[in-house]
Formats: C-alpha cells, sequence, structure tokens
C-alpha cells in the first residue's frame, strides 16, 4: 500500500498514481483539468462543522485528528477508498490547505495505514 498526500496546487506527476480529491470542497482557482483528479471522493473529508471549527488551526490539530478519525469510523465512504487503495499500486490524497503536515489528508492517510 502506497498512499501519498499532495497539495492540489502542486503539478501532476505520473508518480502520484491514482489521484483522489478528498476536500468536501472544490479548491479555489483549479480548474478540473489543471487537476488531474481520477476521483473526487468529497464524502471522505471531514463534516462542514469539523472543518470550520478546526480552522487549520495547528493547536487544535490533536483533537481535530481525534474527531476526524471518529467521523471516519463511522463513514461509509471509507470503504470506497480502501477498496482504490487495495486496487491501485500508488494512491495519492489530494487536498487544498496551505500546511503539508496538519491538514486532514495527513490524518487520512494515516488512517487508512492504521485499519
Amino acid at each position: 500500500m502506497d498512499v501519498r498526500t499532495k497539495r492540489i496546487y502542486d503539478a501532476p506527476n505520473p508518480a502520484d498514481g491514482f489521484r483522489v480529491l478528498v476536500d468536501r470542497l472544490w479548491p479555489r482557482g483549479v480548474t478540473k483539468e489543471r487537476a488531474a483528479i481520477d476521483l473526487w471522493l468529497k464524502e471522505v473529508g471531514p463534516s462542514s462543522d469539523l472543518r470550520k471549527w478546526f480552522g487549520h488551526r495547528p493547536d487544535r490539530f490533536a483533537d481535530f485528528t481525534a474527531r476526524y478519525t471518529g467521523e471516519l469510523d463511522e463513514n461509509p465512504a471509507i470503504d470506497q477508498l480502501r477498496q482504490i487503495v487495495a486496487s491501485k499500486p500508488t494512491v495519492t490524497l489530494l487536498y487544498g490547505a496551505k500546511d503539508e503536515a496538519v491538514n486532514h489528508a495527513v490524518v487520512l492517510a494515516d488512517y487508512l495505514a492504521r485499519r
């Protein structure tokens, strides 16, 4: 299993493998062509309430991780993502956040690796 994370604003690369956008909202300023995604699985992103509460604040990341993990435990869309990860050599989870370490895609990749 090779699951990577990458900003949607970074140029696509063949090494990305199967590209999955995991944001609930389409990223600003990115055309569908430039995004070069294979799938938009917005249902696997954090709920709107959780996303708004988090606000990409590093001081809330630990709490966000726990809450988002709880959401993922109850989210049927995670099964679709697991099937994709199992069937593809490389899957890149794409996100729009500026911080490459403090974002939901990092939590999601870790969640997939642990379960």
